[in-house]
């Protein structure tokens, strides 16, 4: 059995833990952190698994990970380095160290901890805890091939896993990681012009919600017959009113703003990976 440590229980890793759990990892296996004893309390009684609170037991993260096979950094990506030196002593050698932060490179993390480490950077996104999450994958100068592995094993049952060179991260970033708030923007507007129309708010909430959920899914069961552009064509009938409402999105420019937008995720991924950099 794999021994998992989650360090940190915010909304990126609470995700992978719930996606772990649901793909049928024991809660016995996992052993948590937070920070406050309050928040640890509610963590534990969520998800059923032990979790340490750093604000009662200054050793928490070193006695989280001192029997784990696999170590998941759920922390902001200011505090990855020094996590990284806080726990390296108490490291089993063969621990492989997952880092789910945005901008914290393979190199920054190898620095922090003892040579030789194994390490993984990730990008995964939240709908990993409903097991319809997209990560990417990269391993670290060190890791070994089964190692890299054993992280895509865990988290691909709870999503897709897509091994990248780190040069690509930034973009696979700001397409999925940053990307569910992108359907989650559309889907906002969509249900308030529906409600601008007439409709009940919560029922135009529904229909978005149900929309963009069908529309995925077609977009994944046809993936390599039918892409996103042929898909909408397929939907759009010449003169027709989906043709109006495309016809006045281009002419408000949306599809060149999501373009920009997510190439602006993108940069300010690497902005911030500069400032991080000693």
């Amino acid at each position: 059995m794999t021994k998992i440590a989650m360090l940190g229980l915010g909304s990126m890793n609470g995700a992978i833990l719930a996606g772990l759990l649901e793909s049928g990892v024991s809660p016995d296996d996992v052993l948590a952190t937070s920070r406050s004893a309050d928040s640890a309390h509610r963590r534990s009684q969520q998800y059923g698994v032990r979790v340490l609170a750093e604000e009662t037991d200054t050793a928490a993260n070193t006695t989280a990970v001192a029997e784990a096979d696999v170590v998941m950094l759920g922390v902001k990506p200011y505090q990855i380095v020094d996590l990284c030196t806080e726990i390296k002593a108490a490291l089993r050698p063969e621990a492989v160290v997952v880092s789910v932060a945005a901008a914290v490179t393979v190199e920054m993390m190898e620095a922090a901890l003892h040579p030789g480490q194994p390490v993984v950077r990730s990008m995964p996104n939240t709908p990993m805890s409903v097991g319809l999450g997209v990560v990417g994958l990269t391993p670290g100068r060190h890791t070994p091939e089964n190692q890299t592995e054993l992280v895509a094993e865990l988290l691909g049952g709870s999503g897709t896993v897509h091994v990248v060179p780190e040069e690509q991260i930034d973009a696979l970033s700001a397409v999925a990681g940053s990307g569910p708030a992108y359907a989650f923007y559309l889907a906002e507007h969509m249900a308030a012009a529906g409600a601008e129309m007439g409709l009940d708010p919560d029922l135009a909430a529904r229909l978005a919600a149900e929309t963009i959920y069908g529309a995925g899914k077609m977009l994944v069961e046809n993936h390599g017959e039918n892409d996103a552009a042929q898909l909408r064509r397929n939907v759009t009938s010449p003169n027709g009113t989906t043709q109006k409402a495309l016809e006045t999105f281009d002419a408000a420019g949306m599809g060149q703003a999501i373009r920009a937008g997510a190439k602006a995720a993108a940069v300010r991924a690497a902005e911030i990976t500069r400032s991080l950099d000693p």
